[in-house]
């Protein structure tokens, strides 16, 4: 009976606290639109208010100072004040920013606590294999094309996610949007969540924007390779092409959306060209998600990994795009370099986690080694198998946060935690051993290794992220220890 009462309790509390959220959002958008400078800094004064001291006070000055004047990141919002369906764009910030990054987040670091396991903040899952493209070099080539999650199981993975406090999630695949419509029916059900999809994007259609509208939890983020040529040559011919007119179709809907770039070696500076940035911006993409390419698959080698030369590129020119004064008013994020703003790797459900369309529950999307599927174990027992917690005991697995990953960087971490605790390939189509794929990995880290360590002594200025993890956890003690 207790129990029931505390449950209650919270319930009503949540309800309370995410109705003075959204008037609080109603005021601010409103404000905005009339004076929007000084809406945004009603806003930043709101996030000070609920983080505190998570961040330092030079952060939340230097945001004031960035969006009090008519500035890069002003022009950015007053943008997509403009273009995005107002209720579209405040369903999303509810559903990702509320629900997912404030109360959601809060949530799952209590459980992490009380489950003694990491409680990730967002699960990326494939509904399905099944594409309608064959791209060069994606990771869920690696999978039978002829795997599914029903909606039943989708449907349940969310479910107790959101008991764990997890409101955020991302679909893979395959191409999610074959799954569309068990996609909406989830979007709808679960409309306290936000949903965003890496599409290729060739699927897009005015039901699914009609679909979109009206759930307004569910954001695309497409993939391209940089011009007509390059998409093509790895993605198909007329790729490029339905692309450009998904992107037109959500842009006269109101909807927001942003692009999947994996870079290589044969495309890194081209898809971060003031021209390719320019031609995004015009065609309404509102952020940039940047891959650095895998060497994953028994047939798949090193030739379109980056250079070292390259990747250190793409280290000063990601911060040179985003910076407050200059670069492209575009929001981009580089998951390999971006390490040293999320105390090194976040997989392993650290802060993330991967399950793939025959339900194994994986590290990372690019680690295909798992001992835990969601059609046999609860979620909670899945992100407490061991090879989950070799992973958090290791985190950070370089104390040079610009070597994060246990495979790229580090591959006799991986080799080891994988050996110790058993995990299996989960490859379905042909296992690749991790002394295999750790092996390929060797030399790029030690070169990385050295480029890395001159990077990190430069003096160039980074805002740590472990400042925004609770004092509390062992796993965190532990990352700040070698901080």
């Amino acid at each position: 009976m207790l129990g029931k009462e505390l449950a209650m309790t919270g319930k009503i509390a949540h309800a309370a606290e995410r109705k003075g959220f959204e008037l609080a959002l109603n005021g601010v958008m409103k404000r905005a639109q009339g004076n929007r400078n000084e809406g945004y800094v009603e806003v930043i004064n709101a996030i000070e208010k609920v983080l505190g001291d998570g961040w330092p006070p030079q952060a939340y000055e230097n945001l004031r100072t960035a969006f009090g004047s008519d500035g890069k990141w002003s022009q950015y919002f007053d943008r997509l004040l403009e273009r995005a369906d107002l209720q579209y764009l405040k369903g999303l910030v509810m559903a990702f920013g509320f629900e997912g990054g404030f109360t959601g987040f809060r949530q799952t670091r209590r459980n992490a606590e009380k489950y003694g396991c990491g409680i990730p903040w967002i699960i990326l899952f494939d509904p399905t294999s099944a594409c309608n493209l064959h791209c060069t070099g994606c990771w869920a080539s690696e999978y039978s094309r002829t795997l599914n999650l029903s909606f039943e199981d989708m449907d349940r993975l969310v479910t107790e996610g959101k008991e764990l406090g997890i409101h955020a999630y991302v679909m893979t695949g395959g191409e999610p949007l074959v799954r569309k419509k068990d996609i909406v029916r989830l979007a709808e059900k679960h409309s306290d969540c936000g949903f965003m999809l890496f599409t290729n994007g060739t699927l897009v259609d005015q039901t699914f924007c009609d679909d979109m509208k009206r759930c307004r939890n569910i954001v695309l983020s497409m993939s391209i390779e940089g011009n007509r040529d390059a998409t093509d040559l790895r993605r198909g011919d007329g790729t490029f092409d339905k692309v450009m007119a998904a992107m037109d179709l959500l842009r006269e809907n109101g909807l927001v959306y942003g692009t999947s770039i994996c870079y290589t070696r044969a495309n890194c500076e081209a898809v971060t060209s003031d021209e390719f940035l320019d031609f995004l911006i015009d065609k309404g993409v509102s952020f940039s998600w940047y891959f650095h390419f895998m060497p994953i698959g028994m047939d798949t080698g090193m030739e379109l990994v980056p250079t070292v030369e390259q990747r250190e590129y793409m280290y000063h020119r990601i911060r040179e795009i985003r910076g407050f004064e200059g670069g492209k008013p575009i929001f981009c994020m580089d998951f390999q370099n971006d390490g040293e703003f999320v105390s090194g790797c976040i997989a392993g459900g650290k802060y993330y986690c991967h399950i793939n369309p025959n339900g194994d529950v994986e590290p990372c999307v690019f680690i295909h080694y798992s001992s835990a599927n969601i059609h046999d174990k609860p979620l909670l027992e899945c992100l407490q198998q061991p090879l989950f917690k070799a992973y958090q005991e290791g985190q950070p697995f370089n104390e040079n946060l610009l070597q994060p990953c246990p495979m790229l960087e580090n591959p006799e971490k991986l080799k080891e935690m994988v050996i110790r605790t058993g995990a299996k390939s989960t490859d379905m189509m042909e296992p690749e051993s991790c002394d295999h794929l750790c092996t390929k990995c060797s030399h790029y880290a030690e070169e990385w290794g050295e480029r890395a360590e001159k990077l990190k002594n430069s003096g160039e200025p980074a805002i740590r992220a472990y400042r925004f993890l609770p004092e509390s956890t062992d796993m965190n003690r532990r990352q700040r220890s070698l901080l």
